[in-house]
């Protein structure tokens, strides 16, 4: 399973890759950094038992959400699954309130009350965070249907994992996106091992991208380790969407390095699968590397990137442990009847 993510002979046509300049680059290292930094810390303090609950690391998976943020415009809604911590920050959500949900404060984006797995932030069009396995996905066709409702050129990207892919809710929302041509692009992060299980040993199709071709939904599949083809395979996918062209489904094969959750020992495969992996696909190592060979930027400047991002991350921890527990009132707040 350790092989590097490759393209099956029957995905749809791939885009130019994207060229990108030392701007971009670094605020890709940047952002895919801050994520890394921020999910470590999360690891940290949920070992410390400061974050309760469940706790679904995105580490390894950064350059999913960073290049399809990238190719997303104001307005563009994103929604995903439980593994959301990473999702809400590429979407510009402070650090801060995100750190101070996971620890059940207060200030915390979903006033404490989600946590880690049932986080919003309606202000930058990110619709959660959701426990169930799957369930975003119709509700992310929801949110393309309220775009073609309203006229406007806004799509819905809506995220879920290769576990989710055998979902019955997620084939219906496929029918219903496909049957009315809503701006919806679909994005299953296929990290191989779902909770624990190999996609070989739990899909009688494995080549996921191909979900949606009997309902009339489109498929493509890409290196989800590479944040530029992330970056060029969303752009042209947001594009088909954006003009009306219906849905798209997209198949990220990235990887993730810790368990499914922080309770899960992922004895399922060895050390060594993982170390290869981080040492031959890690996606902000490649964008380091670029960075460093075009002469953008040499070792002192990225040690002060990663001094900056382990300070804000930082910051965020001690916000997060200074601030308030939701009061006892809060009970009784934004609970629908």
């Amino acid at each position: 399973m350790a092989n590097a993510p490759r393209r099956s002979r029957r995905t749809a046509k791939t885009p130019p890759a994207h060229e990108a300049s030392k701007e971009e680059l670094l605020k890709y290292y940047k952002d895919m950094l801050l994520i890394r930094r921020f999910e470590e810390k999360a690891g940290q303090m949920y070992g410390m038992g400061e974050i309760g609950g469940f706790c679904h690391l995105y580490i390894g998976q950064e350059a999913v959400v960073v290049g399809i943020h990238a190719a997303m415009k104001k307005g563009d809604a994103s929604i995903t699954s439980y593994r959301d911590h990473g999702h809400l920050l590429a979407a510009g959500a402070d650090p801060k309130v995100v750190l101070a949900e996971l620890t059940g404060r207060a200030s915390g984006i979903s006033k404490g009350k989600g946590g880690s797995m049932h986080m919003f932030d309606t202000a930058n069009h990110f619709y959660g965070g959701h426990g169930i396995v799957g369930a975003c996905v119709p509700i992310g066709t929801g949110l393309g249907f309220a775009n073609q409702y309203r006229g406007n050129d806004n799509v819905s990207v809506t995220y879920f994992g290769d576990g989710a892919a055998n979902q019955g809710q997620i084939y219906e929302s496929f029918n219903m996106a496909a049957l009315w041509q809503l701006p919806v692009v679909y994005v299953v992060e296929n990290n191989q091992y779902a909770m624990g299980t190999s996609v070989k040993r739990a899909s009688a199709q494995t080549e996921l991208y191909r979900r949606g071709e009997s309902l009339g939904v489109p498929g493509t599949v890409m290196d989800g380790m590479n944040v530029l083809e992330v970056k060029a395979v969303a752009e042209e996918a947001i594009a088909k969407c954006r003009a009306g062209k219906g849905p798209i489904l997209i198949e990220a094969k990235t990887y993730r390095y810790r368990g499914h959750s922080m309770s899960d020992p992922a004895k399922y495969r060895s050390r060594d699968e993982v170390q290869k992996m981080r040492a031959e696909h890690d996606p902000i190592d490649q964008v380091k590397k670029r960075l460093l060979d075009a002469g953008h930027i040499d070792e002192d400047g990225l040690k002060k990137i990663d001094a900056e991002v382990k300070d804000a991350v930082a910051a965020a921890a001690k916000f997060a442990e200074e601030s308030p527990e939701p009061a006892l009132s809060e009970l009784y707040t934004d609970v629908l009847v």
